[in-house]
């Protein structure tokens, strides 16, 4: 604990990176009533520029990793994860880590990461929101669930943190963590993805833009709504649920004209079929083939 600091204190937090991530993370927790005092980035003139925009949004200083005197209790890495070992351990002469707390945002990567510091004494941990981050966007934490595993005071440490973030904090394995990730990546960019696909169906019937996307956003609400209440095998409808073989067969013979799409949909309609109910499955495993 720093000197003059009172028990029920919240500990202060450098956060390595200026990214997406850690502009995210560095004005939730500033909310949450953390003191950001540091920002912490690459030599570069880009990386610094960022790292001083995002310092004078949470009232810290920036500085760069060559310069970096840490004096926060916790040390908070949101950069990419090829870049989490080697910025670790280009810190490891920037504080007296013993006792100190040092956390990685990756989703597929366990706290070795960190064993360069875990080495000077350092406690470490992964803390893992499920939660995209975009530029542009100011994503909340409240109800985001974090993954976490590491050492058991720096998970510790984390949990109450989530806590103050308004997150759920639940335990996860390191041999789990690269499911884990590949679970969230089909959640958010390939469904991302999926409605880029979307729209270029859309086009094909004479919609584009952002026509297209707001005339889909009410069907999205209500299904993943349903998906919310029900659950996949009750939120399941459409022509496949019915076994409405004509009508898959007029969507296969109309998506030929839209590249891609027909892999897609191909793709989807036999994991319906494996996952989830419907009728004359045989026959439409037979049309799906051709």
């Amino acid at each position: 604990m720093l000197p003059g600091m009172r028990a029920s204190a919240k500990p202060g937090v450098a956060i390595v990176g200026a990214g997406n991530l850690a502009s995210a993370m560095a004005v939730a927790l500033r909310r949450a009533g953390y003191r950001i005092e540091q920002i912490i980035s690459r030599d570069s003139a880009g990386s610094l520029r960022r790292a001083r925009q995002l310092a004078s949004r949470v009232e810290a200083s920036a500085v760069s990793i060559a310069r970096a005197n840490i004096q926060s209790e916790i040390v908070w890495f949101c950069v990419p994860d090829g870049a989490i070992a080697s910025a670790a351990s280009s810190l490891t002469g920037a504080a007296g880590w013993e006792g100190k707390t040092a956390l990685h945002s990756s989703g597929a990567l366990t706290s070795d990461e960190l064993s360069a510091l875990r080495g000077r004494r350092a406690f470490v941990a992964s803390v893992h929101p499920m939660m995209t981050f975009v530029h542009r966007s100011q994503p909340l934490f409240a109800g985001v669930p974090f993954a976490i595993e590491g050492d058991r005071r720096a998970v510790r440490a984390a949990r109450a943190v989530v806590l103050n973030l308004g997150g759920h904090a639940f335990a996860i394995r390191k041999r789990q963590k690269e499911a884990y990730h590949a679970w969230g990546m089909f959640v958010s960019p390939l469904f991302t993805a999926l409605l880029k696909t979307s729209e270029s169906v859309a086009f094909a019937a004479g919609v584009s833009g952002r026509r297209a996307r707001e005339r889909m956003l009410p069907i999205l609400r209500q299904t993943l709504a349903n998906y919310a209440a029900l659950g996949a095998a009750e939120s399941f409808s459409g022509p496949i649920a019915r076994g409405d073989l004509e009508t898959v067969r007029k969507h296969l013979k109309v998506l030929r004209r839209v590249p891609g799409a027909r892999e897609v949909y191909v793709s989807l309609a036999r994991s319906a079929l494996r996952d989830l109910p419907a009728k004359n499955r045989a026959a439409l495993k037979k049309i799906l083939k051709g």
